[in-house]
């Protein structure tokens, strides 16, 4: 098969090796499968291509090419290859085979792989009773290689021409698992349309540093790096992250490599609890970019630690127990550059006016002169969630007195069970933003005198006005159609009276 095979086609593809699950198990469960056999097949098909190019090129000698693919980007153990595995498929031990091969590829391609001892695939396992008995497993794992094997899923670049190809393919799967994972969706998904608003946002330069520190499968994270490539024509930028949950941290490790990601640094554990991204000293790293969209109100943050937090992330008081929101604010304010960093964090609109512990959180927040946007959203953007959201952008450089608030609440493109950001929706939330001026029913520049007459609720509606008048009602003309209406109604009624009396049915 020679012919160049779209995207679309490598979607459906993937979409369709999914029934091989469907009824087994949930699709919570076995995503990871088919995300971790996406990852394997892509590497053994870029491997396989350029190992075809170099013997096209040098002839037969086995010895050379093996020389000259010392300097791939990555690794590929000949037992570990995707096509190995497919040849025994019919063999009892799919399960370990795949396991086995996962691990080799892990060890053969060092730290790529790994962060701070911890495996990519630690997580997922193909030999699992999750799948049934061993023939059951035996057989599900079988189709699901066949699957793979058929030719819209030859990702070989001579084929597929780009990366971003299979990136996408990536991205187009987890947002339909995150469509069909209910309120575990919001865990490893940010739709692009937000992602990309944030990036607009952000505007990233070359040479900054990312984080998110509630990093999901790293696709905000990305976002915001591919922005510098766009507007820049550079590749000079660091990506750091972490990741709470053990096997979104490992899609974000998959995702980073399949995107050409190499200068990245994603660890695994609790943000909140046991931050990470620290410096030689073992300090909070500081970055020129910190966003999120960190999991909302969480219950259980971690709380009970706050008050003894080594970070002093928490100095301007505590969060409430059940609700984690500004423990991620905290911590993002606290990761930023003086003088360069900005912040762009996804929140839920309680935020913006629980009172009590929070109420003075924000106090603190509005005083110290941080926050420089609030920018309320749609509902239905966000999967797991119907409610409507809001983004904080908070600026270490900022020098006005005031606040904007923005209520695009009003402007998306409607879908059947998600609403959406259109570019043009994106194109007006960022250039009012970056022109920092009023705009009637949408916009509006408060100082922060007026916020804190407010006492400090950020509530969009208290600053922006989007009441519609109604049409003034000019009774005179009112009562003149009632008039004629009712001269017409006297004029049909003496006519069906005169029809009726025709036909036999008169007084």
């Amino acid at each position: 098969m020679n012919d160049k095979i779209n995207q679309d086609t490598i979607n459906k593809a993937l979409w369709s090796a999914c029934d091989t699950f469907r009824g087994t198990i949930s699709a919570d469960t076995y995503k990871d499968f088919i995300l971790t056999m996406l990852f394997l097949k892509y590497i053994s098909d870029v491997w396989q291509d350029h190992y075809d190019n170099y013997q096209a090129e040098y002839g037969d000698e086995p010895e050379l090419i093996e020389e000259m693919m010392k300097s791939e980007r990555f690794v590929l153990p000949k037992q570990a290859s995707f096509y190995t595995l497919w040849e025994r498929r019919h063999e009892p031990g799919n399960g370990e085979r795949i396991d086995q091969a996962l691990h080799a590829i892990e060890e053969a391609n060092g730290t790529k792989l790994k962060d701070a001892g911890k495996s990519v695939f630690q997580d997922i396992t193909f030999n699992t009773d999750k799948l049934g008995d061993s023939k059951q497993k035996n057989d599900i794992l079988r189709h699901l290689l066949e699957d793979f094997a058929k030719p819209e899923l030859s990702l070989k670049p001579s084929l597929v021409g780009t990366l971003d190809v299979i990136g996408n393919a990536y991205e187009y799967l987890i947002k339909n698992f995150a469509a069909s994972g209910g309120q575990k969706a919001g865990e490893f998904y940010t739709p692009p349309e937000v992602s990309d608003l944030i990036a607009e946002l952000l505007d990233p330069q070359p040479g900054e540093s990312i984080c998110d520190p509630a990093c999901g499968s790293g696709s905000l994270l990305m976002k915001c790096g591919r922005k510098v490539v766009a507007n820049h024509g550079s590749k000079q930028y660091a990506l750091y992250g972490q990741e709470a949950i053990g096997s979104t941290w490992s899609l974000a490790k998959m995702n980073m490599f399949l995107h050409g990601e190499d200068n990245h640094k994603i660890e695994w554990g609790d943000t909140i609890r046991n931050p990470k991204l620290l410096d030689k000293n073992g300090d909070l790293m500081l970055f020129d970019i910190v966003t999120a969209n960190p999991p909302f109100s969480l219950d259980k943050w971690g709380h009970d630690s706050a008050e003894s937090d080594k970070f002093s992330r928490f100095r301007r008081g505590i969060p409430p127990k059940t609700k984690g929101d500004y423990a991620f604010i905290l911590h993002m304010i606290e990761t930023l550059k003086p003088g360069t960093g900005r912040m762009g964090v996804v929140v839920p609109h309680g935020v913006l006016f629980r009172g009590s512990s929070e109420g003075k959180i924000r106090q603190q927040l509005i005083e110290e002169n941080l926050l420089d946007a609030v920018i309320g959203l749609p509902e239905k953007l966000f999967y797991g969630t119907g409610i409507p959201a809001a983004i904080l952008i908070f600026n270490k450089a900022k020098t006005e007195d005031t606040v904007l608030f923005i209520d695009a609440s009003r402007e998306f493109k409607s879908g059947k069970n998600q609403n959406q950001l259109s570019d043009d929706n994106i194109r007006k939330i960022v250039e009012t933003y970056r022109a920092n001026t009023n705009v009637d029913k949408y916009a509006y520049v408060a100082s922060l005198e007026e916020i804190k007459e407010n006492d400090c609720n950020l509530n969009i509606p208290r600053y922006v006005d989007t009441f519609e008048e109604e049409e003034e009602v000019d009774l005179m003309a009112v009562r003149s159609e009632r008039e004629q209406l009712k001269a017409q109604l006297t004029e049909l009624e003496t006519e069906m009276a005169k029809y009726l009396e025709e036909l036999g049915y008169g007084a």
